[in-house]
């Protein structure tokens, strides 16, 4: 493995406009994995309970049977099963000994709870990845 990355919470779409307070409570809740070389994260089209964050190594996603990207130290996948519980759009799996940050669905559903405001703080992060998609839609 690499010499581990910095990461910073704040970087993942969801959680960019919690406060220092409330991404210290995020990070209790997630927990450090260590996952082989090979090891399927998520399948196309099985319902998803995990968000996952990449601090080393890399994985591949399949669209389809076909690979569609390569994700490294700093990215994450998941977060939308998060949110709505549906079928996984895509499979990843490690191409190389990873270590990931996993918040699953039943902790997720605590941080609602246990934060005030997270889940306004989550609408206005979506908008605004919504309002990105869009404008790379149409221009």
């Amino acid at each position: 493995m690499t010499t581990p990355q910095p990461f910073d919470l704040r970087d993942i779409w969801m959680f960019s406009a919690c406060s220092a307070g409330q991404l210290r409570t995020i990070r209790k809740s997630v927990e450090e994995v260590q996952v082989p070389a090979g090891k399927v994260l998520c399948e196309e089209g099985k319902v998803g309970r995990e968000f996952f964050f990449i601090i080393d190594g890399t994985a591949s996603v399949r669209r389809g049977g076909r690979k569609a990207a390569t994700l490294g130290p700093g990215q994450y996948f998941g977060e939308l099963s998060l949110l709505d519980r549906q079928p996984r759009s895509a499979t990843v799996t490690a191409e190389m000994p990873m270590r990931l940050l996993l918040l699953d669905q039943r902790r997720f559903s605590g941080l609602l709870d246990d934060i005030p405001g997270l889940a306004h703080k989550l609408l206005v992060a979506m908008a605004g990845r919504l309002r990105e998609a869009d404008a790379r839609a149409f221009h």
